[in-house]
């Protein structure tokens, strides 16, 4: 797909840097050779559009025999979009899902009501040493969708938009943006894009979108004269046409954010909901441990664990 000629970007200069409204710099966890860093929520935004948490997991070696045992666990009110970059993830959910993830591809899994999942790189997967780099990020729900009914679903790499000219390469996640819309359905407007940009090269950010944000993951991108470094997110003012340019070495970014929700939103362990009641009812539910007739039910395949609840 060719670059819409309608996008003539700027880049803000003098004053206007004050479009960018937030830069956040994530907190990193270590996880035993792993780190991950999270980018929201943060003190400065718990949201953009409707991202409400954004993971940048590794980039991690592990040796033959090693890898990710994240085991099954729940979550209501939102849906979890993961993307790889390196490596291959194993998820099994409770409707029975059992779905390999490799780099590009799309798994978008909505909790709804509830849903329990586990990710894992296990069976041939540890025969050998294998890298990982992607990024985890969770969607909260409007209102109107809080109590839906889980899905999931895949999409590979073959399937998302891609759009080509001028030292620019996006590849549509999820949403709409920039004249394109990718296949996955979402449960609100957004848009969510992987971008490679060459060395001088212009990204405008989509206007039609009230939050934008930006996250630098290699290279580095330049705002009014202040450049950014990767492990950066920049949250920009609604409204304001602008673009950011890359640096002398390029830039792979990630693009994300779309229409804000009707409020804030409680956020407790893995549950998303608009009140404190749905997150005391979703907890009580996994605590009893009732998977035969009660809310939640371990993955088909992977039922012999389960991550307990914290205490608070």
């Amino acid at each position: 797909m060719s670059w819409s000629p309608l996008l003539d970007p700027t880049v803000p200069i003098g004053d206007a840097v004050d479009a960018i409204e937030t830069v956040i710099v994530p907190r990193a966890r270590d996880l035993g050779g792993f780190e991950v860093r999270r980018a929201l929520p943060s003190a400065a935004r718990q949201m953009v559009g409707p991202f409400i948490f954004f993971d940048q997991m590794g980039p991690a070696e592990f040796l033959t025999g090693q890898g990710i045992d994240v085991r099954p666990h729940p979550h209501i009110g939102l849906a979890t979009v993961t993307y790889l970059f390196k490596g291959k993830l194993h998820h099994r959910d409770s409707l029975g899902t059992d779905q390999w993830i490799e780099p590009g591809d799309v798994n978008l899994m909505l909790a709804g009501q509830g849903i329990t999942h586990s990710e894992r790189t296990d069976g041939a997967a540890r025969s050998k040493p294998l890298s990982m780099f992607g990024i985890q990020t969770w969607l909260a729900l409007p209102l109107a969708r809080e109590d839906d009914p889980a899905e999931f679903r895949h999409t590979g790499a073959a399937a998302l938009p891609l759009l080509e000219a001028e030292g620019k390469q996006v590849r549509l996640i999820l949403g709409r943006a920039w004249g394109a819309e990718a296949p996955v359905p979402v449960p609100s407007e957004l848009f969510y894009a992987d971008v490679t940009l060459a060395p001088g090269a212009v990204l405008p950010l989509p206007e039609e979108q009230e939050d934008r944000g930006l996250y630098v993951l290699d290279g580095e991108v330049e705002v009014a004269g202040e450049r950014f470094a990767p492990g950066r997110m920049l949250v920009f003012r609604p409204g304001d046409r602008l673009g950011v340019r890359a640096g002398a070495q390029g830039a792979r970014l990630l693009a994300l954010g779309g229409a804000t929700l009707e409020g804030p939103r409680h956020i407790w362990w893995n549950f998303v909901a608009s009140s404190q009641e749905r997150i005391a009812a979703a907890k009580e539910a996994w605590r009893a441990g009732d998977w035969a007739h009660g809310r939640f039910k371990l993955p088909p395949g992977d039922a012999e664990e389960f991550i307990p609840a914290p205490d608070r």
